[in-house]
Parts: structure tokens; sequence; C-alpha cells
């Protein structure tokens, strides 16, 4: 994620994940193409997953009071999509839910194995880990939100990858857009609220 952010660019991502959410849900592909990408888009569209979905969702919908009345209705018209698609195709609709949030958790071991062996580079590539943790968070809530029963396998790697992420972290500023840090309350999205230090030297 750029250190800027836009409404208009987040609503935009939302629309064009959840026009492509029907076949991707249905379908075997864990990082979708949401359209966009194409050499002359000029601004290469995120992987649509489920969680890329949840995390736009929530925090547009915690940002809805400084759209304007046409980005509202866009926003609405792509809240009712989601709910329909995540009704109809539930059991899809939560697999994929499962798969990412083990896919980000697992993804997260090469970060660890790089802070060990060279704590420069734990600083510099800290971004992609933020973006991942914060996903995998908004699958969780959004897992307790439809009353999802969560497994204990997930429930154990997901406490085993914080107790690595805080050894690597320390105290800092809200890490991104400041204009997001209301979405993220500093107690449930801690490591948003950390960084590793930039060693000496």
């Amino acid at each position: 994620m750029s250190e800027t952010y836009t409404i208009e660019r987040d609503l935009n991502e939302l629309e064009a994940m959840v026009n492509n959410l029907d076949t991707y849900v249905r379908g075997e592909t864990l990082y979708g193409n949401a359209g966009g990408s194409g050499f002359f888009s000029g601004n290469k569209m995120p992987s649509l997953t489920v969680g890329a979905v949840l995390m736009r969702l929530r925090r547009l919908d915690m940002l809805r009071d400084q759209m304007d009345s046409k980005q509202q209705q866009r926003f609405g018209a792509s809240v009712d999509k989601h709910a329909h698609i995540a009704g109809e195709w539930r059991v899809h609709y939560t697999g994929k839910m499962n798969r990412e949030a083990h896919s980000r958790l697992d993804a997260m071991r090469t970060f660890f194995e790089e802070c060990s062996s060279d704590p420069k580079l734990c600083a510099n590539v800290y971004r992609p880990e933020m973006l991942r943790r914060t996903i995998v968070q908004e699958i969780r809530m959004a897992m307790d939100e439809i009353n999802l029963e969560v497994e204990d396998e997930f429930k154990q790697k997901l406490s085993g990858t914080d107790s690595q992420l805080r050894r690597y972290l320390k105290p800092s500023e809200f890490v991104w857009a400041e204009a997001l840090q209301p979405v993220y309350d500093k107690k449930t999205f801690w490591w948003l609220y950390q960084r590793p230090p930039v060693p000496e030297s």
C-alpha cells in the first residue's frame, strides 16, 4: 500500500473486485484477477481475494461520512452485491476465506527468516507483511460476524505468527496514511503502530 489513500481508488478497487467475485469464489484460484492490470491500464489492480474485499468493505463503511452522494450509492451497490454472492455461494466463499488466511500467514514465514538473518532487510520489507496481517485480521473478524467456526489450527497459527511478529517490532507512529488511522484501532491492529527498528550502521 502506498503512503497516500483516497476513497475513490478504494471504491474503484472494491467495485472491480465485487464485479468479479461470483466467478472467483466458484473457481480454484486463490489470488484472482479483478481486472485493470493490463499494459495500458495505468494502475495495477490488487489481487482479488475475499480478504481484500472484506478489508475495503469495512474501511469504506467506516469512512462513509466522507463520501459524496454518488460514492455512497456506488458503495451501497457493492455492499449489496457482495452480500448476495457471499450468501448464495457460502460454502465456496468461506472456503476461500480459510484458504486465504492460512496462505497469508504461511507467507509471513519468509519475513521472519529474513528478520532473523538480516535485521536491516527486515526493516525494509515490512510493508507487505502489514498488509498480509491486516487482511488476515479482517478475515478473522468476518468469521465472527457470520458465526463461522474458527479452526484450532488457524487460531494456533495466528497466535504463533503474532508471537514471532512482536519479536521484531518496536512502537512507532501509525504506519499507513493518516486518513486510515480512524479505521484501525491500536489495540486490534497493533502491528500498524509498530515497525522493525532500522539498525545502526
